[in-house]
């Protein structure tokens, strides 16, 4: 009975409650985002109080991100089950107290624990904050434009993030970034209980442990080998034991899911080319993005010595172009559909990137601020395509788990971005005197972040076209077709 009640639509909200559930969805993005962009800026200081390697500092962003790619399918999925706003409220309070432990952190070790901890929290808020906005916005268009407000967050988070983050940091110390979490986590809180209304899949599905197991054991397994890599030696037997459990554990997922009626990762959704190509472009994109925030943030601090305010106003440029793209971007995926922003966006990346490698811009303030110009136009061009694409295809009951694809996707790009991109400069500059050899030795990582930008290119243009637009129909029309028998013994 309580399945066949939950199955019922709910009738939909007035204008300015969908609107207020939009707001306070965008707190939550905000604080997660604030906090990773504001944290780039804060990486040497804390290097120097920490006394951290690069590998360490790639740890703090990188414990972050492992955990939030590693549980995002299983929030997404817990929500589709047990509520939405269950799932978010608990969310809010687990990231505020872990960014309150981060702020008391006494040394790296500590710090990248209480990361984790942030990270829990943080799986439980954007994949579900963006299954309530797809449950919220029925309308297409409408729920474009929501997206493009959403994408606009992410924009309002990296102008903002560099200012802050630099101006905290320079006036009082690295840890007051974490206590900027703690009004708007209680203030988006407070609200949530007051005003997002609890929802759920008519049919949610079962929890998965083996098959989270084996993500765990894919993400972290990897991210360990690529960061640890440089200093332990590539093919020591450390490298080499934990690239296999890797391999293993990929291989486990790719045999055991499939046979599972209802797998964590629903390998169903991939048949349609326009989530697949969303899942890779999400995957680049983001690896991009971490690996320009890291190199820019060390070398401008540390091989020009810019204090961390300074360093945040250098990248504005990039920052602004994010923040006025990304609304722009949603406005063109609700008129136009996503081919023309995701060209936009490969093609900004890539030439971006293109001017880091072949003509080493660090060099030349008026280069290095059209590659940030560039960066940031790409950048926020892309966010809005990826997200619409990924939950408009899939049935509204599922949108839980394709949103967490789609978020996972992205932090798995966060992860590998500043696992390799860390990797290539730690190994580049080993040898050399750090700031001498920077530029040199970053080379080879700017190659890397502009094939990322010509891969949102090439996807993009093949799997936005109507041959993809049939498989995404296709697929939904399957999933729909599978899901009506259960809906009906439900109602039985």
């Amino acid at each position: 009975m309580s399945e066949a009640l939950a199955a019922r639509p709910a009738p939909p909200l007035p204008h300015s409650r969908r609107m207020l559930v939009l707001g306070i969805c965008c707190m939550s993005l905000l604080i997660v985002s604030l906090d990773n962009t504001a944290l780039n800026v804060a990486l040497p200081s804390m290097q120097r109080e920490l006394d951290a390697s690069v590998s360490g500092m790639q740890w703090t962003i990188d414990a972050y991100t492992l955990v939030l790619a590693s549980l995002l399918m299983l929030a997404g999925s817990t929500a589709d089950r047990i509520g939405r706003r269950k799932v978010f409220t608990a969310g809010l309070v687990m990231f505020t107290l872990g960014s309150l432990l981060c702020s008391l952190a006494p040394n790296l070790e500590s710090l990248v624990a209480f990361r984790a901890v942030q990270a829990v929290g943080g799986s439980m808020l954007n994949p579900v904050a963006m299954s309530i906005i797809t449950n919220t916005f029925t309308e297409p268009r409408e729920r474009a434009r929501a997206i493009g407000v959403w994408g606009g967050v992410v924009g309002i988070s990296m102008a903002a993030g560099p200012l802050i983050g630099g101006l905290l940091v320079d006036s009082v110390g690295w840890r007051s970034i974490f206590w900027v979490n703690l009004p708007v986590g209680l203030a988006a809180l407070l609200l949530t209980l007051r005003f997002v209304p609890e929802s759920r899949a008519p049919k949610a599905r079962r929890a998965d442990p083996v098959g989270q197991l084996l993500v765990i054991g894919l993400l972290a397994s990897l991210t360990y080998a690529i960061i640890e890599a440089p200093e332990a030696g590539w093919t020591s037997p450390l490298t080499l034991t934990l690239a296999g459990v890797s391999v293993l554990s990929l291989i486990g997922l790719i045999v055991y899911e499939p046979r599972r009626p209802e797998p964590l990762i629903d390998v169903r959704f991939f048949r349609s080319a326009p989530f697949s190509g969303a899942t890779v472009i999400a995957v680049c994109a983001f690896a991009s993005l971490a690996g320009f925030l890291f190199l820019n943030t060390l070398y401008l601090q540390n091989v020009r010595g810019l204090s961390a305010l300074h360093a945040g106003l250098y990248m504005l440029p990039m920052a602004a172009m994010t923040f006025v793209c990304a609304p722009l971007s949603g406005r063109l995926v609700a008129a136009r559909g996503p081919r023309l922003s995701l060209v936009v966006a490969g093609v900004a990346m890539a030439v971006s990137a293109v001017l880091f490698a072949g003509f080493e811009a660090e060099r030349s303030d008026p280069l290095m601020f059209t590659g940030y110009v560039l960066f940031g136009l790409g950048f926020g061009m892309v966010n809005a395509p990826i997200t619409n694409t990924a939950v408009s295809g899939m049935p509204r009951a599922q949108a839980g788990v394709a949103a967490a694809v789609a978020s996972t996707s992205r932090q798995i790009g966060s992860t590998l971005g500043v696992a390799v991109i860390g990797a290539v400069l730690a190994a580049g500059v080993s040898g050399t005197s750090y700031a001498a050899g920077f530029v040199t030795a970053s080379v080879p990582a700017w190659w890397i972040i502009a094939g990322c930008g010509l891969a949102v290119l090439v996807v993009g243009l093949l799997t936005s076209g109507n041959w993809a637009q049939r498989t995404a129909r296709q697929t939904a029309d399957r999933l729909e077709e599978e899901a009506a028998p259960a809906k009906t013994s439900a109602h039985a």
